[in-house]
């Protein structure tokens, strides 16, 4: 890539996220509600660039920010989520097997020799997320969202600290392959441990709270386009209420937008004890927690939040 294409490309996301404001504009199109401290956090990973460390209790929406930091910037996503045991090879690439026994038998029948540089070519590797973000050709850096890193173990945290700092991996039958356009690198942690002191030195960090009520409604009205601001602002009022319980799994604002896409299928306007108990199963996802909800019982859930409570 010559220096005038990359500072072409770099003018480019310039442009289109020129400052803060605009940051938070453009989400907002995109209809993700970002604070000024998430979007600022956002911004500088983005222009300086770094990766951004996104910390937070399940469902306050981390991994949709990096979704609509790949929308507003017109670049592909590539989504590697997290669980325990996950290695380079399902992260990064795995070698074709199938294909390579294929191109072994297709030149044994030339009678052509097979050489170890031949079956170890580009052309027989499986690319994961992490080698599809450093390769993505451009004009403008992929996102790479590393999702639920914190169930991943400290051996591939470890594995991810090349690409977090010089945007390269290193494959051995291949050499190290460098990103021309470095990705955005988002990771996400639910906290489910803590992790290493190496790999949060390289990002930066914010912690998105759990948003109040109103911000809840307005997000639930945005992608419920068929409910009702009075029903979205009561469910986000009844989801709050059920927060302070001490839950295994509290709802997030995912599962209020699931409760209010049930109750407009359902042509719910308002909701009451009876439909309340009818439909909490799209926010309480565990059998004690439904238990210790029900003890409260159904009218506790809704009192108040038509403002009669």
């Amino acid at each position: 890539m010559t220096t005038a294409a990359r500072a072409g490309a770099e003018e480019d996301v310039q442009r289109r996220i020129p400052d803060v404001p605009s940051l938070v504009a453009a989400l907002d199109r995109n209809n993700y509600l970002a604070d000024v401290g998430l979007a600022t956090a956002l911004f500088l990973a983005v222009r300086l660039p770094q990766p951004i460390l996104l910390e937070g209790e399940a469902g306050v929406g981390k991994t949709e920010a990096a979704k609509a930091l790949a929308e507003l910037l017109d670049t592909p996503l590539y989504r590697l989520q997290c669980y325990e045991g996950i290695d380079a090879g399902e992260a990064l690439y795995e070698w074709n097997h199938p294909r390579q026994l294929l191109g072994i038998r297709l030149a044994e029948a030339g009678g052509a020799a097979v050489t170890e540089t031949d079956l170890f070519a580009p052309q027989y590797l499986l690319r994961r997320p992490l080698l599809q973000a450093l390769e993505h050709p451009g004009p403008r850096p992929a996102v790479l969202l590393l999702d639920e890193i914190d169930r991943a173990d400290a051996e591939f945290e470890a594995f991810t600290f090349e690409l977090l700092a010089e945007a390269a991996v290193t494959i051995p039958e291949l050499g190290t392959i460098r990103a021309t356009h470095p990705p955005i690198v988002v990771l996400t942690s639910n906290r489910t441990r803590d992790l290493h002191d190496a790999l949060t030195r390289r990002c930066l960090y914010h912690w998105i709270d759990y948003p109040g009520p109103d911000r809840i409604a307005e997000i639930v009205r945005r992608r419920v386009p068929a409910s009702s601001g009075p029903l979205a602002l009561q469910a986000a009022a009844a989801i709050t209420r059920v927060r302070t319980l001490d839950l295994a799994k509290p709802p997030g604002i995912s599962e209020a937008i699931d409760w209010v896409s049930a109750l407009a299928v359902l042509g719910v306007q308002s909701i009451d004890p009876g439909t309340a108990e009818q439909t909490w199963g799209t926010i309480v996802k565990n059998r004690d927690d439904l238990e210790l909800v029900g003890s409260r019982g159904a009218a506790w859930l809704v009192e108040g939040t038509d403002g009669q409570g």
